[in-house]
C-alpha cells in the first residue's frame, strides 16, 4: 500500500471516528482523544521528525577563530548526533530524528530589545567583568524569518528546530510555536500563529553536554504530557501517576520527574542512597496492565547521581507500547515529538 493511500485511509478513519485532521503533519495521524475508543492493540507508531539545526558561532578575533574554538567547547555536530542516538535508544527505536539541514550563523543572536553582543562585550561577561545583558531573550522571530522556517514547517519540510548557542545566548530550553501552541517549558512563540502546525524549538548550549540536552528534552516531555492528560482526573491521569516521587507522595513513588528521582529530597538530588518503595519496574515492564510490582529502590537504579544516567533511565520508562486508554495512546512519544496530537 502506498504512503498516499495509507494517509487517505487514516483521514477516512479519523473522520469516521470524529477525529480531527491537520495539514502537513509528516504523515502523523492527528487525533481528537475524547472521540477515540479504547484499544489494546493499536500499534505504537514510529515517529520521524525532520530537524533544522541552527548554530550560532561568532568569530572572536581577526583570524576568524570562533567562540567555540576559542573556548574549546563541544562541537554541535557531535552533540546533535549523540543526542539523536540517545533518543532513538531511549524510545526503543520509536522516536527517530533526521537532520535535514544545518545552518551556521557566524554571529551573536539579536535579542528582542535589539541588543547584540560583540566579541568584546561578550568576553567581558565571560570574565565576570560585566553582568549579562538583561532581558536575556533572543529574537526567535528574527531567526525564523531569516530561515523561512514557518513556511517550511507548514509544508512538512521541517518538524522542529534545534538552536545551538552558548551561555547567556538568550534561548529557552524549549518553546513551542504554531497554531494552538502551548507552554513547553517556555512561553508560546507569539507571532507564529500563521503556521498551521505546532512545532518545538530546542535551545541547546555547546558549552554543555548530552546530559544537559536530555534534561532540556525531559522538561519538554513534562510540559507536553501534562497538557495531554490535563482533561483527566485522579488515577486516570497516568501522567500524574508516572511522576510521583516519595517526597510528594510518601510510599507511592513511581518514576518521578526530571528533577526528582523516586527518592529525591530536593531538586537535582539524583544520588540519594535512601531506599523508598517505587512502582518504576511496574511502569517499565507491565504498563498499562500494572501487576503491583513495587520494589525498594535508590540511586543505584539511575546512576548514583550521574545526570546523563538518570535522564536516560527516566526517558526509558516513558510508556511506548501498543494500545489506547481514554483516547490517549500508550506510546507517549507520539505526543512528545508530535505536539499536534495533543488536544
Amino acid at each position: 500500500m502506498s504512503q498516499d493511500t495509507l494517509a487517505a485511509l487514516f483521514d477516512w478513519l479519523r473522520r469516521l471516528l470524529g477525529g480531527t485532521t491537520s495539514p502537513q503533519t509528516n504523515g502523523a495521524p492527528v487525533y481528537s482523544p475524547a472521540s477515540l475508543p479504547d484499544s489494546a492493540e493499536e500499534p505504537a507508531q514510529i515517529i520521524r521528525n525532520k530537524v533544522l539545526v541552527v548554530v550560532f558561532d561568532p568569530p572572536m578575533d581577526e583570524d576568524g577563530r570562533t567562540l567555540r574554538e576559542t573556548m574549546r567547547w563541544n562541537h554541535p555536530d557531535q552533540l546533535a548526533n549523540a543526542f539523536g542516538r540517545e533518543i532513538l535508544q531511549d524510545s526503543s527505536g520509536l522516536a527517530r530524528y533526521e537532520i535535514v539541514e544545518r545552518v551556521v550563523l557566524p554571529e551573536f543572536p539579536r535579542f528582542k530589545d535589539g541588543f547584540r553582543y560583540t566579541p568584546e562585550t561578550y568576553w567581558r561577561v565571560l570574565q565576570g567583568v560585566e553582568p549579562p545583558h538583561q532581558p536575556e531573550q533572543a529574537d526567535y522571530l528574527d531567526i525564523l524569518r531569516r530561515l523561512n522556517a514557518l513556511e517550511r514547517v507548514a509544508r512538512g519540510e521541517v518538524d522542529e528546530i534545534w538552536v545551538f548557542a552558548f551561555p547567556h545566548g538568550g534561548f529557552y530550553e524549549s518553546v513551542m510555536g504554531g497554531k494552538g501552541a502551548f507552554w513547553c517549558n517556555g512561553p508560546v512563540l507569539k507571532g507564529t500563529e500563521t503556521c498551521p502546525r505546532r512545532f518545538v524549538v530546542m535551545g541547546f548550549s555547546y558549552e554543555r553536554g548530552v546530559g544537559e540536552m536530555l534534561e532540556s528534552f525531559g522538561h519538554r516531555a513534562e510540559s507536553i504530557m501534562a497538557r495531554t492528560f490535563a482533561g483527566l482526573q485522579g488515577e486516570a491521569n497516568l501522567w500524574e501517576r508516572f511522576t510521583r516521587y516519595d517526597l510528594k507522595a510518601p510510599g507511592r513513588a513511581a518514576v518521578g520527574t526530571i528533577h526528582f528521582a523516586p527518592n529525591s529530597e530536593r531538586d537535582y538530588d539524583w544520588g540519594n542512597p535512601r531506599y523508598v518503595p517505587s512502582e518504576c519496574y511496574d511502569w517499565l515492564n507491565n504498563f498499562p496492565n500494572f501487576q503491583g510490582d513495587v520494589r525498594q529502590v535508590n540511586a543505584q537504579e539511575w546512576g548514583n547521581g550521574d545526570l546523563l544516567q538518570h535522564h536516560r533511565w527516566w526517558l526509558k520508562h516513558l510508556p511506548h507500547v501498543a494500545g489506547r486508554t481514554n483516547g490517549i495512546h500508550h506510546n507517549w512519544w507520539q505526543y512528545i515529538l508530535w505536539p499536534d496530537n495533543v488536544p
